[in-house]
């Protein structure tokens, strides 16, 4: 991956790992063969320049859906909460400003297209084929299966679906994605790699 581009995303406000953004990196390379890439939940952008980078090697762009006044784990009194992404004119979280600056620190405007509002609003009306899905929205079962169940049709045959945060031991962290990552190998996606927490299928 780029060194400037890993710069950026290592100072980026967010919750992957490097070793987690350089294997979404890697399978954003893979699927971008195939299609557009697709990730829901943008936060600041983190993982959006590592697999924006991949989208622009690969010719192709990234959509990263995020209606973008966090979930339910990131608001106040909460353990992910963020004082400083806060707007202080309406008091909620607002992280839209943070992805923006981070796309233009990372020279990705081009290659990275933001979708604000709801995910499966979003998916209502969404027409296009990815080669690769990503799903890192919200963490309560029903949010984090709502997107699963909204968007894992839009897979292409051989494409990859990825999914971050995902504990088989409750004391590792919720239990939300792990049963999406069981929901989608019951439906027939493949597994191909675990990388920390995340972990790739394959259609």
């Amino acid at each position: 991956m780029d060194g400037h581009l890993l710069s950026v995303a290592r100072r980026v406000k967010g919750f992957m790992p490097d070793a987690e953004g350089q294997d979404l990196h890697q399978a954003g390379l893979e699927g971008g063969r195939l299609g557009p890439l697709l990730e829901i939940g943008s936060y600041c952008g983190k993982s959006a320049v590592y697999l924006g980078s991949a989208a622009r090697a690969a010719g192709t762009v990234l959509f990263t859906v995020d209606h973008h006044h966090g979930s339910e784990e990131n608001q106040a009194g909460w353990e992910h909460h963020d004082p400083e992404v806060v707007d202080p004119r309406s008091g909620r979280m607002d992280t839209l400003p943070f992805l923006r600056r981070t796309l233009e620190d990372a020279g990705l405007e081009d290659f990275v297209v933001a979708v604000v509002g709801e995910s499966t609003t979003v998916a209502a009306h969404w027409g296009t084929q990815v080669g690769l899905l990503f799903i890192d929205g919200g963490h309560a079962l029903d949010v984090a299966m709502a997107d699963y169940d909204a968007w894992a049709r839009f897979v292409l045959p051989g494409g990859i679906l990825a999914i971050h945060d995902v504990f088989e031991d409750p004391a590792d962290g919720g239990q939300a994605p792990f049963e999406v990552w069981q929901s989608a190998v019951a439906d027939g996606f493949t597994p191909i790699s675990t990388t920390g927490s995340l972990r790739t299928l394959r259609r």
